[in-house]
């Protein structure tokens, strides 16, 4: 059995370019997503018979910390909303992307 190495190495750049644009869409989005005003926070997860990750205070703490900063926004609201449409955009493009991989992964979509 002989290796091709060509499409061995077309196959690699085109996973290695495909998950730099797929991470790169998404870090955009959260970006994008943080810039006008609806950072993702995610509330404290407390697990029985484990630590809890974070305390209600530090919780509180947080949640002001990020109402404190959304007051300081310089953005107009036209530029949130762009951004926000944005941020919107990155991810759709993202889920396109890897449902593309999905379709051409399996033999099932395309045979």
């Amino acid at each position: 059995m002989i290796i091709d190495w060509g499409s061995f190495l077309a196959v690699a750049l085109a996973s290695l370019v495909s998950t730099c644009v797929v991470v790169g869409l998404y870090s955009l989005a959260t970006r994008l997503l943080a810039a006008a005003g609806r950072a993702p926070q995610v509330d404290p997860v407390e697990f029985t018979d484990a630590i809890t990750v974070v305390t209600p205070a530090e919780a509180a703490a947080a949640a002001k910390r990020a109402r404190k900063a959304a007051k300081k926004n310089p953005l107009s609201d036209g530029q949130k909303r762009a951004a926000l449409i944005g941020a919107y955009t990155c991810f759709t493009l993202c889920g396109a992307a890897v449902l593309y991989g999905i379709y051409l992964i399996v033999p099932y979509f395309h045979s």
